[in-house]
């Protein structure tokens, strides 16, 4: 009879004493990102078709290019595809980085970001797992390019140094663009909205170096074809993949990824916080 008249004990509260806490509660930034992490790229994989889209739309584009206008374009190398593949990786890694405006506003849309702020998951944790996602899924495709380029006649001449150069230089291009997707994620009113943003990436490696040498082009376009942040990228690549001088294309690159990367953080920060409240 005692033990039913006892007093019931007091709940445990979830914020400050010893129970049981929400999973991320607590958790470091880092940590919460990883997760995040793991989470972008399960959502990445049932998404089939865009994962798929994603993959191979830049072996059939090197394809397309090589196999169907490579005959008529003099490049003043002996085989096309060792002109155009540095172009096609930055592509690639262009449209898979824009794929993260897309995924930051669904989330942004769909209410999950409440829910993840009643876990304590703060908005860098969130980004920060959105753009690490995108690298993740941009190396997946650049190995499937690379692999389709060398069974197509691309023969890259750079050693090990080379290659870790190369890669070094187009993580920073991913990263930059990324960040700047996730922050037009955050602007757009919606997923179809921040789908536009895809088409415009898809489309700076055109007025570039990528496909035809700048100096081919109409005279009024050599000024944007030769100052645009892509066409450094890629001029980087060319030349540290096949183990040829790349003068300062390399440093310009790298300068031009860290500024938007700098920006665009800054801008994300600021739009997370006016689009969620807090």
């Amino acid at each position: 009879m005692s033990d039913l008249l006892a007093p019931a004990p007091a709940p445990r509260s979830h914020g400050t004493g010893p129970g049981p806490r929400p999973p991320c509660a607590g958790r470091p930034a880092l940590g919460g990102a990883a997760v995040l992490t793991a989470r972008a790229l399960r959502l990445s994989s049932r998404t089939i078709d865009a994962l798929i889209t994603a993959l191979l739309l830049p072996v059939l584009l090197m394809l397309i290019f090589v196999y169907l206008f490579g005959g008529a374009i003099d490049t003043g190398t002996t085989r096309y595809v060792t002109y155009v593949v540095p172009g096609v990786l930055v592509l690639c890694a262009g449209y898979g980085a824009a794929a993260t405006a897309v995924t930051v506003s669904t989330d942004v849309t769909g209410g999950i970001v409440d829910r993840f702020r009643s876990l304590d998951v703060g908005g860098t944790a969130l980004l920060t797992g959105h753009v690490a996602a995108s690298v993740v899924r941009n190396a997946v495709s650049t190995v499937l390019v690379l692999a389709a380029a060398c069974m197509i006649g691309f023969r890259p001449a750079a050693g090990p140094a080379g290659h870790l150069a190369a890669a070094g230089v187009l993580l920073a291009f991913v990263l930059a663009f990324s960040w700047l997707a996730a922050a037009v994620g955050l602007l757009a009113s919606s997923p179809e909205a921040a789908s536009g943003f895809t088409f415009l990436v898809l489309f700076l490696p055109y007025p570039s170096s990528a496909f035809v040498p700048i100096g081919t082009m109409p005279s009024w376009l050599h000024g944007f074809a030769e100052h645009q942040p892509v066409t450094p990228v890629i001029e980087a690549l060319r030349g540290l993949l096949l183990d040829q001088p790349v003068g300062t294309a390399a440093w310009t690159a790298l300068a031009w990824s860290a500024g938007i990367t700098a920006v665009s953080v800054a801008l994300a920060g600021v739009l997370f916080r006016r689009r969620t409240g807090g």
